[in-house]
């Protein structure tokens, strides 16, 4: 299916990822309403993860940012897969929450999230502007740098 989103990706140069399973006991995306929640995703690439490890340790800011990208990169495929291949039916990123794998004393949790941000806004244009946190963690799962999860209106 070819329409304003993947077109906009296209431009992008963006191939998106194939949709991750679920690595433990939960569902990738719950569709209530005209909402979808998009489980946390972390930075699965194409090789498996990557960017593990910590901001302010073996990460700088920049890293942390493309590590972001790709978290939004994996929320993007699952939402995908919860639009049954249309992303053309989301009409809004109502909100966004981005977890940071940081060293005590970090403190640019907002400036690694923008890497998501960013990203939504640049595929979805003004419908990608949301709300946000972005909060910093000791530690997240498989030691990932950046784990992202997501709020999207879709018709």
């Amino acid at each position: 299916m070819s329409g304003r989103i993947d077109t906009r990706l296209k431009e992008l140069s963006i191939t998106l990822p194939k949709a991750v399973p679920p690595v433990a006991s939960y569902v990738p995306y719950v569709i209530t309403g005209n909402l979808v929640f998009i489980s946390g995703q972390v930075t699965m690439g194409p090789q498996g993860l990557e960017y593990v490890g910590q901001l302010g340790k073996e990460f700088t800011v920049e890293q942390g940012q493309a590590a972001a990208r790709l978290c939004a990169l994996n929320v993007i495929a699952q939402l995908r897969e919860a639009c049954g291949g249309n992303l053309d039916r989301v009409t809004r990123c109502v909100k966004v929450t981005g977890f940071v794998n940081a060293v005590q004393g970090f403190a640019q949790h907002p400036e690694v999230i923008n890497g998501a941000s960013d990203t939504l806004v640049q595929v979805f244009g003004d419908a990608g502007r949301h709300a946000r946190a972005a909060v910093g963690a000791g530690s997240l799962p498989r030691n990932v740098a950046v784990e992202v999860e997501a709020i999207f209106e879709i018709a």
